[in-house]
C-alpha cells in the first residue's frame, strides 16, 4: 500500500511540476508575431500603432514606458489623465485583464483580455513599437 501512495504522490508532484512550469509565461518566453495578431483582433480597431495616429483610442506607439494620458492629442478620460501610472509591462497586463479594475472612470469600453498567454503575447508586441 505504501508503494502504491508514494507512486500517486509522485504522479501528483509531476502534475503538479507540469501545471506550475506550463503556467509560467515571462515576457522572455512571449511571442511579439502572436501578440501583433491578439492587436488586430482586440485592439486594433480602436487604436493605431502609427506615431501620432489617435483613432477612437489613443496610438499605442511608444506605449511601453510611457505616462498614463499622455499622448498628443488624444482627449483621456480625467480618470485616465490623473491615474498617474507608467505603462510598464506589469501595468498593461493587468490593465489588459480589467481596464476598469486598474482605472475606474477610463473611457475605455474594452472589457478585457482574459487570456494570460495572450496579454503576454500582446505585451512583446507592444514592447517592439519604438
Amino acid at each position: 500500500m505504501s508503494g502504491r501512495i508514494n507512486g500517486v504522490l509522485s504522479i501528483l508532484a509531476l502534475n503538479l511540476l507540469f501545471v506550475g512550469v506550463a503556467g509560467l509565461r515571462t515576457a522572455e518566453a512571449a511571442d511579439p508575431a502572436a501578440g501583433q495578431a491578439v492587436f488586430r483582433a482586440q485592439c486594433g480597431i480602436c487604436h493605431s500603432v502609427q506615431t501620432g495616429h489617435n483613432m477612437i483610442g489613443p496610438s499605442l506607439f511608444g506605449i511601453v514606458g510611457r505616462k498614463t494620458g499622455s499622448e498628443t492629442d488624444f482627449h483621456y478620460s480625467t480618470a485616465n489623465q490623473n491615474s498617474n501610472l507608467t505603462w510598464s509591462p506589469d501595468v498593461l497586463d493587468k490593465y489588459l485583464e480589467s481596464p476598469r479594475t486598474v482605472i475606474p472612470g477610463t473611457k475605455m469600453t474594452y472589457a478585457g483580455l482574459k487570456d494570460a498567454a495572450k496579454r503576454a503575447d500582446l505585451i512583446a508586441y507592444l514592447e517592439t513599437l519604438k
